[in-house]
């Protein structure tokens, strides 16, 4: 997997505030290393501990998969889920309505839907889903419900803007497109599919905002974590608010995909790690990388 920062030579060191972002996908290379340092007591994760962010209750597997690593975990909810007017709606269009396609862009997106497909009846759907995270959803459904949701595309990049872009079409009729998304969503999708003669509906059916109450005793074991671990352009906006001096934070951005990473970049965080396969595995995956190369500057 390739890392944020500008290499993994003999001294590292962090990146200036100038670096562009980069794709860390895994390479032979980082995979020879991170076996090599696993051995090492210098790299070991038993030091760090990582600030897991999404809402209480959702963060357990990403704990579990860190604790099997040895690294201990620090919740720290930073937003939280409001349901909109739309998700009735939603469940009105499921149960009146057939669509060539329903989109679906992220975890909590599929988690609204599935609520609002079972209100509706459980109507048979095809679904487009932005990457594996996202898919994983579904495929943890009940078996019998999975027989009537057909998730059928994923683009070769997760981002909203390939997806709008390599969606298949249905001849040359006019395809038609359900995306119940959350509020604070791009317009990338509909944008793009309009462009392309797509006939598409939106449907705003949740927000996220920041929690109303943070604990300061835990915030301030937070600002000295080795990494903080984010699922959304929204947790990283509610993190920089927190953050007494944003320029002089030094720790490190371990993202679930690309799309919160350039969030965080344009922030004016460094250190920023992700993922190009959205998924619970990718996400642990750019947390150890971050961690590998926190050891690295410290023992340098």
């Amino acid at each position: 997997m390739k890392i944020s920062l500008l290499s993994l030579s003999t001294t590292l060191s962090p990146p200036p505030p100038s670096q562009p972002l980069h794709d860390h996908r895994r390479s032979c290379f980082f995979q020879t290393f991170k076996v090599r340092a696993s051995s090492s007591p210098a790299n070991s994760f038993s030091n760090h501990r990582v600030v897991v962010t999404r809402e209480r209750g959702k963060n357990d597997k990403l704990i579990t998969a860190l604790a099997k690593h040895g690294i201990d975990s620090l919740e720290l909810p930073l937003i939280q889920h409001q349901q909109l007017p739309d998700l009735d709606k939603l469940v009105s269009l499921l149960s009146a309505t057939s669509f060539d396609w329903i989109i679906i862009t992220s975890p909590e997106a599929a988690l609204v839907f599935l609520q609002a497909w079972k209100a509706a009846g459980t109507p048979s759907v095809k679904v487009a889903v932005v990457g594996t995270g996202t898919a994983s959803v579904f495929n943890e459904a009940t078996p019998s419900l999975k027989q009537l949701i057909d998730v059928a595309f994923t683009p070769s990049k997760a981002t909203g803007k390939v997806l709008a872009l390599e969606l298949p079409k249905h001849g040359d009729e006019k395809s038609t497109v359900l995306y119940p998304a959350s509020a604070k969503a791009s317009n990338d999708i509909e944008e793009g599919l309009s462009k392309r003669g797509f006939d598409i509906t939106r449907l705003n059916t949740y927000t996220t905002e920041p929690v109303q109450h943070v604990d300061q005793v835990i915030l301030q074991q937070a600002l000295s974590a080795s990494v903080l671990a984010v699922a959304s352009p929204s947790a990283i906006r509610a993190w920089v608010s927190l953050l007494p001096e944003p320029d002089n934070w030094s720790g490190s951005i371990a993202c679930i995909g690309e799309t919160t990473a350039s969030a965080a970049r344009k922030l004016g965080l460094r250190n920023v790690y992700y993922s190009s396969n959205p998924s619970l595995q990718g996400w642990v995956d750019s947390i150890l990388d971050a961690l590998l190369v926190h050891n690295q500057i410290l023992n340098a």
